[in-house]
């Protein structure tokens, strides 16, 4: 650095301290004394700039008293900025706010950890986790009462309340000199006593004003108690994540400090954490004793210049495998592997406890070593090795099973009393009635695990005509089900029956049974009329003719009662049986009449042979101004196109239509109007005149547009029957137009979709020239 950039950072520096002064001369005049008057980037413009000008917490606090600020609104102002930039912290934040915090935290007690702070030792080592949570703080409770042997030192503010005959209260701060100063009194002096010394001390002083306080029968009594504490320094160094001095509360434990810190780094030791005091040690933490035990037995009281000490790790073991908390743990000299898995939870109901495995470095490189059962409570580890606990094997030493037409059918255990099939039968309180008697199974593996099926009768088991069958570990024991072995048997019924469908076979089921089980015939059933199908097997000897099913024809009436002849017939699996239905049943249909009838409304149509003309006279008959050329007849919602007039004059003509249900007829009134559609220079109505043509019509609406297409022009009627344009040679001959009708000229332009552009074309007659000068070319080589 130049001697020139030297002086003018020091000058520079003087005039930010100058600044600095300044400001907050100014500030306190037009605030007066007032801190709440600070706003909040005031406070940031303050402290940051300092910060970047390297001014320390003591500098500014400095400055600040000379400015006649106290320490107390120093520490209030100092809060303020904290709360508000950095217990929100993230990590995009500002690069000054987050260096400043390394100025500024130390001074504010307990402050949270922010999320750009959080370091995250190796995941497995237990414990590490402690000192990683969010949701975990380990802040001391400032409003429990005051803890017994609490000692007093400067700062701490006690709450003095006189009663009884006499009423005062003081609230009095210790002094840096460790006095306290009450009105008409010397100072008192208390550093270092406990808050118990001290009210002893302070009532004995108090005495001289208020006389016998606190003496039986006085009437004057006194309560001294803490109001608020002081804030103390300590010192954490070592194995430690952020090692450094803190301002903490004088409540604060070592707990408190060490999650303030981040606790022990990756190499500290969880288990060696010295607290030393006045240059001795006065306590040494086992962080395992409150990890496993919930012991807090350590978790002392800080004192002001307390020193935590973390240590290095000297034994680390890891145990991976089948354990509740595989981790790395760390161990002391007299600790055993027992201890080992009592760190990690025990094991899982899964492990092989028989043997575990060991990895262990040596001087040259890694031995292995297998721990027995009986080694686990003498075994000593060393640091660095590796235990894993196996999984045991998926495989049963005395498992035997039986499936089927048992009524306990499951897993058993390959014992005394139960080491042959038939007291394996006998165990699963045995066969069912389906049970199939004339084989079973049993799948056995053989030496080299592949499976083997044997089969037995055992129904000649059961009777004692064959000898019993030992069992071996795993077999399988399957006896079917004769349903199982067979098709499933069904009956059906179709038709005219309430509830169609299939329904299980079973022994004794009559048509009657099965016509009750489909909920009866619905109105339209023909009892007379019910049919039976049924398969005929290959070895049915009475089939001479080869047919492949017989039909059989019943009457039945509505009570379920067949015929006589018929009485007692049982239906067999797979049989079909059909409900026809009554020729002579119908439901109600009905037509719909609408427009200019003397009763529009709904009709029903009483027989088949009821036509369009039966309708309008069920109707009264049209009115006087009822249009029938321009009548639509609808059927499923599709319009079919009618001449009522020329139907109404020849009623016996096909275009008499025969009603069916749903059938829609409507008749309009006189349309007196023509309308032009589509390509028309002006599409519009115009009133329709007998004399009249299409061409006239045309030139009312203007003639047609350049995109008409005046060959298709059609006219669609009143009824929706429509009429094309004709040609003879070169002439066209136009549709009549008549009442109602609408004149439609559709446009060209779908006909110019597939024509060449200009540049098609010329590119398309470029080529036809090339070919043709090829062709040339070609013919005159040949010759």
């Amino acid at each position: 650095m130049s001697l020139q950039t030297k002086y003018c950072g020091k000058y520079y520096s003087y005039i930010w301290y100058i600044f600095f002064f300044s400001f907050f001369f100014c500030a306190k005049i037009q605030a007066q004394k007032k801190l709440n008057d600070f706003s909040d980037e005031q406070l940031k413009a303050l402290f940051l700039k300092a910060q970047a000008n390297g001014m320390s917490e003591s500098q500014i606090k400095e400055a600040m008293l000379l400015k006649g600020y106290s320490s107390a609104q120093f520490d209030t102002l100092q809060e303020r900025f904290t709360k508000k930039y950095f217990n929100n912290l993230q990590p995009n934040s500002p690069k000054e706010i987050i260096s400043a915090r390394q100025v500024i935290k130390p001074a504010i007690p307990f402050v949270k950890k922010d999320s750009f702070e959080h370091h995250s030792p190796k995941s497995a080592i237990f414990g590490a986790s402690l000192f990683t949570q969010n949701n975990l703080s380990f802040e001391p409770d400032l409003r429990i009462a005051t803890p017994k042997n609490y000692q007093l030192g400067p700062d701490d503010e006690l709450n003095i309340d006189i009663f009884g005959n006499a009423l005062d209260n003081y609230k009095v701060k210790i002094s840096p000199e460790g006095t306290i100063k009450i009105l008409n009194l010397a100072p008192i002096y208390i550093n270092g006593l406990s808050i118990e010394t001290a009210s002893e001390r302070i009532i004995k002083h108090l005495r001289q004003l208020y006389q016998g306080i606190n003496l039986p029968q006085s009437g004057v009594s006194a309560q001294i108690t803490l109001s608020n504490v002081r804030s103390i320094k300590v010192t954490l160094t070592g194995e430690v994540h952020r090692p450094g001095t803190y301002t903490i509360s004088s409540l604060a434990s070592v707990f408190n400090a060490l999650y303030l810190s981040g606790g022990p780094s990756e190499n500290g030791s969880f288990r060696n954490i010295r607290v030393i005091r006045n240059n001795k040690i006065v306590r040494i933490i086992d962080l395992y004793d409150f990890l496993l035990r919930a012991d807090q037995k350590d978790n002392i009281r800080l004192q002001d210049q307390d020193i935590i000490r973390i240590a290095d790790y000297e034994t680390r073991v890891e145990i991976i495998g089948e354990v509740k908390r595989p981790m790395i743990f760390e161990v002391k000299s007299t600790e055993n592997l027992k201890e080992i898995l009592r760190f990690a939870g025990g094991f899982t109901d899964k492990a092989y406890t028989n043997l575990i495995s060991l990895k262990r470095n040596t001087a040259t490189g890694l031995k292995l070593f297998n721990i027995t059962e009986d080694e686990v409570l003498t075994f000593i580890p060393k640091n660095g090795d590796k235990y894993t606990v196996g999984a045991i094997l998926e495989r049963y030493e005395n498992r035997v099973q039986i499936k089927g037409a048992v009524f306990r059918a499951g897993e058993y255990a390959l014992e005394r009393g139960l080491s042959t099939v038939k007291e394996l039968i006998k165990k699963a309180e045995g066969l069912k009635e389906e049970a199939f008697l004339n084989r079973a199974t049993i799948t056995r593996k053989q030496e080299n695990n592949e499976p083997i099926i044997m089969a037995f009768d055992v129904g000649k088991l059961i009777r004692n005509e064959i000898s019993d069958i030992p069992l071996q570990r795993e077999d399988i024991v399957e006896i079917s089900s004769i349903p199982s072995l067979r098709e499933k048997r069904t009956v059906s019924i179709y038709g005219e029956v309430n509830k169609t469908g299939v329904f299980d076979f079973v022994e004794g089921l009559t048509i009657e049974d099965l016509i009750l089980f489909a909920n009866g015939f619905t109105d339209a059933a023909s009892n007379t009329e019910i049919e039976l199908s049924r398969r005929i097997l290959d070895d049915d000897s009475t089939n001479t003719n080869h047919e492949q099913v017989k039909i059989f024809t019943f009457k039945i009436d509505r009570n379920l009662k067949l015929s006589s002849e018929n009485s007692g017939f049982r239906l067999q699996a797979f049989d079909r049986i059909y409900v026809r239905k009554s020729p002579n049943y119908a439901v109600q249909k009905s037509v719909r009449i609408n427009g200019e009838v003397n009763f529009s409304g709904v009709y029903t149509i009483k027989d088949k042979t009821q036509r369009i003309t039966d309708l309008i006279h069920l109707a009264g008959g049209l009115k006087k101004e009822a249009f029938p050329k321009g009548a639509k007849f609808m059927r499923d919602s599709s319009v079919l196109a009618i001449d009522l007039a020329y139907i109404l004059q020849n009623p016996n003509s096909s275009d008499n239509l025969l009603l069916l249900n749903g059938d829609y007829l409507e008749i309009p009134r006189t349309l007196e109007t023509v309308k032009l559609s589509g390509e028309f220079l002006n599409p519009v109505a115009v009133t329709f005149r007998q004399h009249l043509n299409v061409k006239d019509y045309i030139r009312q609406a203007g003639g047609f547009t350049d995109k008409a297409n005046k060959r298709k022009l059609y006219i669609k009627y009143a009824n929706g029957i429509s009429d094309k344009t004709r040609k003879f040679l070169i002439f066209y001959t136009y549709p009549k137009v008549e009442q109602g009708a609408e004149i439609i000229v559709p446009s060209k332009q779908n006909e110019n979709i597939h024509k060449l552009s200009t540049g098609e074309r010329i590119a398309l007659v470029g080529a036809i020239t090339s070919v043709s000068y090829l062709l040339v070319n070609i013919s005159n080589n040949l010759k």
